[in-house]
Parts: structure tokens; C-alpha cells; sequence
């Protein structure tokens, strides 16, 4: 496993709970939209076995030629080991990152793409939207929907309708807007489904499309192929 250890190089408020961490590059490292990659801050590897408690499965909201990495992730009280550490980096502070990986590429396959996110998760989606706008090929059009109770919503700038781009944005802050939206989404039945937020939410989503009449072939989760069958034999109540 290559560990590359980078600098932060800024960090931005995006909302006053949101925070996106912009690391340096370091040489040979490449992603793609969809990317996450392991979070590791210092001391996380110094016995035998790596300290957990010092790592964390977080997304790459930044594309390359933005040329830096952007880890996006959302500061509630109260903070675990983790956040309570990373809240308190300064740029230029060390921290690593390994185990890079894409389970959620876009896919160009001339459908329509739904990108559907719960508060900060939306990070996950920041880079396929500018995949997208760089290159529309083989692509119908992309509906965003995100829920964030906060109402403050992220990225705006990007996640704005644009109707020459066949690109729809659309924020919500209850449940009740959302699943009536996404129900009606799901009236596509031929789409793709893009699925990012907690494992609850994860499940909830799933259940809805499937009782539409959506395949589980049709849905995206950014998650490891051998954990997809829990999320799809799961019956939670909505």
C-alpha cells in the first residue's frame, strides 16, 4: 500500500459547519471523478497495526486540473477523535492519503443521470458535475437533488440549473419534498441512480426506487462491490 504524505494548502468555509481541505498534488497521484480515498492524520500508522481512529473513507470533491484535492466534510458538536483533530489543522499541516479509489464513475451510456445526496454528501457528486459540463457526450441529461435540513446549501455556484447543459439542480430541506421528487424520478425507469449519504439514507433511497420499479443494476453507491448486498436486502421503513 503507497502512503503519500501531502500539505494542506487551504482551507475554505463553505458553509458554517462545512469545511473543504485543499492538499497539495504529490507526484504520481491521479483520480477521477467519484474518487474517495482514506483520510489519514498524523500518528494513524506509527504502531503495528494503523490507528483507526485517525482515518476516514472521504470523498475527492476536487477534479485534477483543479490542481489540488479537496476533502469536503461537515463539523458537528460533538466531534470525534478525527474532526476534533482535523478541525484544528492549519494550511500546512501534514496529513496522508492512501487506498484511492472510483466506485462512482459517470456513466455515458446515453441515459439520464440522477444524483441524489444528503447534506454534505453532495462533495461526492461536485466532480461528475464538472466531468459532465467539460464533456456532455453520451449523456442525456443529469438531475441533481439534495437534502439538507441546515438549508445551508453547498456548492451553488455549480449546482445550478443549466438548461443549455441539460443540467437541473434542485435543493429541498425535508423528507416529505424530497422522496415525492425522487419518486418522481423514478419514473424514468431506464436512468441511473446516484446514491450518496449515510447508510439509513442509503437504504431509504434504495427501497423507494425499487418499490418504482427501479433495478438494483440502476443504482450507484460509493461503496465497495462486496458491501453492496447489505444495502440491497435491507427493509427499512420510510
Amino acid at each position: 500500500m503507497q502512503i503519500f504524505w501531502t500539505k494542506i494548502n487551504k482551507i475554505i468555509e463553505e458553509t458554517p459547519e462545512v469545511k473543504m481541505y485543499l492538499l497539495d498534488v504529490p507526484e504520481d497521484f491521479t483520480w477521477a471523478e467519484g474518487s474517495h480515498t482514506h483520510l489519514g492524520l498524523e500518528g494513524f500508522n506509527v504502531d503495528d497495526k494503523p490507528n483507526r481512529s485517525l482515518v476516514r473513507h472521504m470523498s475527492i470533491s476536487t477534479l485534477p486540473y483543479e490542481g489540488a484535492i479537496g476533502i469536503t466534510t461537515r463539523f458537528r458538536k460533538p466531534c470525534s477523535e478525527f474532526k476534533t483533530i482535523l478541525g484544528n489543522l492549519d494550511v500546512g499541516s501534514e496529513v496522508a492519503i492512501f487506498k484511492t479509489h472510483t466506485n462512482v464513475p459517470l456513466k455515458r451510456e446515453d441515459k439520464n443521470v440522477y444524483l441524489l445526496s444528503s447534506g454534505v454528501g453532495l462533495a461526492t457528486f461536485r466532480p461528475l458535475v464538472l466531468e459532465y459540463f467539460k464533456r456532455t457526450d453520451n449523456v442525456n441529461q443529469i438531475y441533481s437533488l439534495n437534502i439538507d435540513s441546515t438549508k445551508d446549501f453547498l456548492f451553488t455556484n455549480i449546482f445550478t440549473s443549466a438548461p443549455d447543459k441539460n443540467f437541473t439542480a434542485q435543493f429541498v430541506d425535508n423528507r416529505k419534498d424530497y422522496y415525492e421528487k425522487v419518486k418522481n424520478f423514478a419514473e424514468d425507469k431506464e436512468g441511473f441512480f446516484y446514491v450518496v449519504g449515510s447508510d439509513e439514507f442509503l437504504v431509504q433511497n434504495i427501497q423507494v426506487l425499487c418499490e418504482q420499479g427501479i433495478k438494483p443494476e440502476q443504482i450507484m453507491l460509493d461503496k465497495h462491490e462486496k458491501e453492496l448486498p447489505k444495502f440491497f436486502s435491507v427493509d427499512l421503513s420510510i
